[in-house]
């Protein structure tokens, strides 16, 4: 069985790694080191085509885009193979050199990865910019809403979730991933594979600043108190706020289900909690509606020049990519020994 998420974003933080908690209890890390993500992609695809068959595999979509992989992790047998970008602030990793499969390797184009960077941050200074204006949005509905009202809700959803079952006894482990993310292709995520065999999934709706992320850290929090496993998915709009808590061992998924992660219910199981409705002031999307259609229009126009910044900067990548060319056998003689000396 496959699982896929991401374990690093483009936000309005810039570059967030999540890598750690979803590799610390492994005992094995490896990281391919080249200049070429292309290739390390292409050695990752044949470990999954090896292993696809044979046992769980996690595989980390890439914030560079559809056509990456940032990694793969066989839990069964506690290693993870991943790419050398990943692992910068991991500790005891085993850094395989692909650059000793080649004769030789061109010099590192300069001027090329200077352009890349910058376009790269350029996206990220228009992601936060963003990020500023979405906060006005959110002021409109902090006045409008009854916090009181909101904590009951909460208090009364973890009462008949979470309160009647029982202690694990034992230290809850928590897990940081993304479900989605800025890329090249878009603003991308996974969400209907996450919860596609999660027997409970609330869809989670309300608008900027009614306390979605709140609601969920609470629950997340009164799962974990209990000894259960969490995994807590951040946004990668805002990394500070929470976009799902996954629960698998109670059986359920919550997630913010709103723009540009918006999902409706479709099966047996799955319900809406809409927080708007709940705890704001009846009539405040009419009341505030030429404000709040300006405030949208100004921090999505943000958003979107970030995204064409990071097609930019995927362009140039791809001509530094250009710059690291491999054949077939080359790739296959990477990925054999890989499979025969390195994964056991």
């Amino acid at each position: 069985m496959k699982k896929y998420y991401y374990a690093a974003g483009n936000t309005s933080a810039g570059f967030v790694n999540l890598i750690k908690s979803n590799v610390d209890y492994l005992k094995q890390i490896i990281s391919l080191k080249h200049p070429s993500h292309r290739l390390k992609t292409a050695i990752l695809q044949e470990i999954i085509e090896t292993y696809e068959q044979k046992e769980p595999m996690e595989i980390l979509k890439s914030s560079l885009g559809e056509a990456y992989i940032d990694g793969v992790i066989l839990p069964q047998k506690s290693i993870a193979i991943l790419d050398n970008y990943m692992t910068k602030e991991l500790e005891d990793v085993v850094e395989l050199d692909l650059e000793r499969f080649f004769p030789k390797q061109p010099p590192k184009n300069q001027e090329l990865y200077a352009a890349y960077e910058g376009k790269r941050k350029e996206a990220y200074d228009s992601f936060a910019q963003g990020l500023a204006i979405h906060d006005d949005l959110e002021a409109i509905y902090v006045r409008e809403m009854d916090f009181a009202k909101a904590d009951r809700l909460a208090e009364r959803f973890i009462a008949e979730l979470v309160a009647a079952q029982p202690d694990k006894n034992k230290k809850s482990r928590i897990t940081y991933r993304f479900f989605g993310t800025n890329t090249r292709d878009g603003v991308v995520n996974v969400v209907p594979h996450i919860i596609e065999s999660i027997p409970k999934v609330y869809y989670i709706k309300g608008r900027a600043g009614t306390g979605k992320s709140t609601f969920m850290k609470k629950v997340g929090n009164a799962c974990s108190a209990k000894g259960y496993d969490v995994f807590l998915y951040r946004c990668s709009f805002d990394p500070n706020s929470l976009d799902m808590v996954h629960v698998p061992e109670l059986g359920f998924s919550m997630f913010d289900s709103t723009e540009p992660h918006e999902f409706f219910p479709g099966r047996e199981g799955e319900e809406i909690i809409d927080l708007y409705e709940e705890t704001v002031t009846p009539g405040t999307d009419e009341k505030y509606a030429d404000e709040i259609g300006k405030i949208t229009r100004h921090y999505k126009s943000f958003m979107k020049k970030g995204i064409v910044y990071l097609k930019e900067a995927g362009e140039i990548f791809d001509q530094i990519e250009e710059t690291y060319p491999f054949d077939e056998e080359t790739k296959g003689n990477i990925a054999s020994f890989i499979l025969t000396k390195v994964i056991s």
